[in-house]
């Protein structure tokens, strides 16, 4: 077995092997985390708009930026978890939220998807202004492929220590396809409910000049509608296919030049194995961790249901550190 892929990281509980479990728990089961006392910054754009980043500080010590996924936040039960962890070890903690996500409309018909490594950017040179320097990112689905793919366009020029990305749609062709099949039309409805709210609030406001009309937004109910009609054409590209085959992070992965682990499950009901990339696709820094069991974004560990325990918040600081301190 190649150095660089490990197969079983993760075990899953006999109580949690099925993946639809291992996906909600989170959300439906977890208490979630209290956070510490966090600041909210507001970084201006160049292009007119604005980023929220919630800052928790620590002064003379590693700093962790989070990045959320699909209509996630700074309350979604994965980032609460790793917030507590890495306050735990005294770490300076940065949440970003993709525009629209701070719980505030964004000013410009354009607002984020899984392609915007520019807004990643700009919001670590804004963070450098005020004496910020990230050590560490960790994405979560789309905001793992967020993260792969400005890693694999940066490659040599990126400053980080490591990276994590977890439950990447490593190819979001296949995700858009896979999420609209069985059982995982629930997540899919879930998602695009709050998508189609707002680009019903984004057409009041912008017209449909490069939106649907509102009679016909509820309408879009997959993934593959909603981004070639609103996802591509409010962001610049072509159709759906366009926007799936410039923005998924796979094509990047091989220019990655920084340690970075890549956190995956077969059986995550977003996507399936085949968006993982061949072993020749990966260098040597970084390491795919390709789990049979995990769903997505779970990985929920523990003897008994009750006392459910986070492999996730345990993997990654342990990654983090020692990718970090052998740089």
């Amino acid at each position: 077995m190649p150095a660089n892929l490990i197969t079983e990281g993760f075990i899953a509980p006999w109580w949690a092997k099925n993946r639809h479990l291992q996906t909600v728990w989170g959300s439906l089961f977890r208490r979630l985390p209290a956070l510490p006392n966090m600041q909210r910054n507001r970084f201006e754009l160049d292009d007119g708009d604005f980023i929220d980043v919630d800052i928790y500080p620590a002064k003379n010590r590693p700093t962790l930026l989070l990045l959320h996924g699909l209509e996630g936040s700074i309350d979604s039960s994965y980032i609460r978890g790793m917030i507590r962890s890495a306050k735990a070890k005294n770490w300076q903690i940065a949440v970003m939220h993709f525009r629209s996500c701070s719980g505030e409309p964004n000013r410009l018909l354009r607002s984020y998807n899984s392609g915007v490594s520019d807004d990643l950017h700009a919001i670590l040179g804004h963070l450098k202004q005020i004496s910020i320097d990230v050590d560490y990112i960790v994405g979560y689905s789309l905001g793992g492929n967020v993260l792969l793919k400005w890693l694999g366009e940066q490659s040599e020029k990126v400053a980080i220590k490591a990276a994590v990305a977890v439950s990447v749609p490593l190819m979001l062709d296949i995700c858009a396809t896979e999420i609209h099949r069985g059982f995982s039309r629930i997540y899919e409805n879930a998602l695009l409910r709050t998508l189609r709210h707002k680009t019903r609030q984004k057409a009041l406001k912008f017209g449909s000049e490069k939106l649907p009309k509102l009679e016909d937004i509820p309408k879009l109910n997959s993934f593959w509608k909603f981004d070639d009609q609103v996802t591509a054409p409010a962001h610049g590209y072509k159709n759906a296919e366009d926007y799936y085959n410039q923005a998924s992070s796979r094509q990047f992965v091989k220019h990655i030049r920084v340690p970075t682990l890549i956190i995956q499950s077969k059986d995550d009901p977003f996507m399936n194995a085949t968006v993982l990339p061949d072993m020749h696709e990966i260098p040597a820094q970084v390491i795919l961790e390709a789990n049979s069991h995990g769903g997505h974004v779970g990985f929920i560990q523990g003897k008994w249901p009750w006392r459910a325990e986070y492999y996730l918040e345990q993997r990654i600081p342990n990654f983090l550190e020692n990718s970090g301190d052998n740089r």
